[in-house]
C-alpha cells in the first residue's frame, strides 16, 4: 500500500513538473510485450518515461535504472524497486578482484645418494704399537686393514624457479543477465542502448545490447522514443528539479531484418529514435 501511494505521489510531482504528455505515433499504446528503446539525457530519463506510460502499461513495463546512482541511498533503492520495480544494471564493468598467485613451491631437491657402507673386517687388528708414528694416513689406513673412506659426495646442481603462472580471471558477469531475466518473466522494459548520458543533443552511438535482446526474444516488440527537454528539467550535477514541459514520443515498431548485421542495425534503431525529435 505504502508503494502504490507513494507511486502516485511520485507521478503526480512528475506531471506537475514537466507535463510528461505522451505522444504515440505509429504505435498505439498496448499492453504487450516491448522493449522501448530511447535517447539518455538525465537521470530523469527513468521516471519520466514510466510517468508518461498509461496505467495498464507501468504496471508491466520495468524501467532500467543504474545501480550506482539509483542504489547508493535505502531511499531511493526503496523507490526503484518497490515503486518503479526497476531492473538494476552495471553502467560500468567493474574488474573482478585481484586472485593472488599460489605460493611458489619450493624447489626439488635431488636425493643425496647414501653412503657407501662399510662391512666389518672379520680380521685382527694390527697391534697398536706396531703402528709407527711418523706414518703416512695411507699407511695407518693399510695397517688397520681399514676400507677407504667414500669419496665426497658433490652438492646437486641448483634448480632454477620456474616463474609462477598467472591465476585465469574469473568470467565477468553478463551485464544483460537482469534484462534477460525480466524479458523471460514476460515483462516489458525500458532501456537507453546509448549506455551513458548524452549532452550533444543527439545519441551517442547505440551499445550492441539492444541487437542482442532483439535477436533472443524476435517476438518482443521494439519501440522507438524520444524524450524530449528532461535535461532542462535535471540538469547533470543538479538535484532540484525545475518546472519544464516535456514529452515522450513513441514511434512505429522496428524489427531485426532477415541476416541484418549487428551495426547496421544499431544505426538503424538510432535513427529512428532521431527521427521522433521532430515529430
Amino acid at each position: 500500500m505504502l508503494a502504490k501511494l507513494t507511486g502516485w505521489l511520485l507521478l503526480g510531482i512528475v506531471r506537475l513538473l514537466t507535463g510528461a504528455q505522451a505522444r504515440w505515433y505509429g504505435c498505439p499504446p498496448k499492453a504487450e510485450q516491448r522493449i522501448y528503446f530511447a535517447n539518455h539525457q538525465s537521470h530523469a530519463d527513468l521516471v519520466m518515461i514510466w510517468a508518461a506510460l498509461p496505467e495498464e502499461l507501468r504496471s508491466i513495463t520495468r524501467p532500467i535504472a543504474a545501480r550506482d546512482y539509483w542504489a547508493n541511498t535505502p531511499v531511493k533503492r526503496w523507490i526503484t524497486t518497490e515503486v518503479f520495480n526497476a531492473v538494476y544494471v552495471e553502467r560500468a564493468a567493474t574488474g573482478a578482484a585481484p586472485v593472488a598467485p599460489p605460493p611458489e613451491a619450493p624447489p626439488p631437491v635431488a636425493p643425496i645418494a647414501p653412503a657407501e657402507r662399510i662391512e666389518p673386517s672379520m680380521e685382527p687388528l694390527l697391534p697398536i704399537e706396531t703402528i709407527t708414528v711418523a706414518a703416512a694416513p695411507q699407511e695407518i689406513q693399510g695397517q688397520l686393514d681399514l676400507p677407504a673412506p667414500p669419496p665426497p659426495v658433490a652438492p646437486p646442481p641448483a634448480i632454477e624457479p620456474e616463474a609462477p603462472v598467472a591465476a585465469p580471471e574469473p568470467p565477468a558477469a553478463d551485464p544483460l543477465a537482469p534484462l534477460i531475466d525480466a524479458l523471460r518473466s514476460g515483462d516489458s522494459i525500458i532501456i537507453f542502448p546509448e549506455g551513458t548520458r548524452g549532452h550533444t543533443g543527439e545519441p551517442q552511438k547505440f551499445k550492441s545490447g539492444l541487437y542482442a535482446l532483439a535477436t533472443m526474444f524476435p517476438d518482443v516488440v521494439l519501440v522507438p522514443a524520444w524524450i524530449d527537454n528532461v535535461q532542462r528539467v535535471m540538469p547533470k550535477g543538479e538535484i532540484v528539479p525545475v518546472p519544464i514541459l516535456c514529452s515522450v514520443t513513441f514511434g512505429a515498431p522496428i524489427r531485426v531484418e532477415d541476416g541484418e548485421e549487428r551495426r547496421p542495425f544499431l544505426d538503424r534503431a538510432r535513427a529512428a529514435v532521431i527521427a521522433l525529435r521532430d515529430v
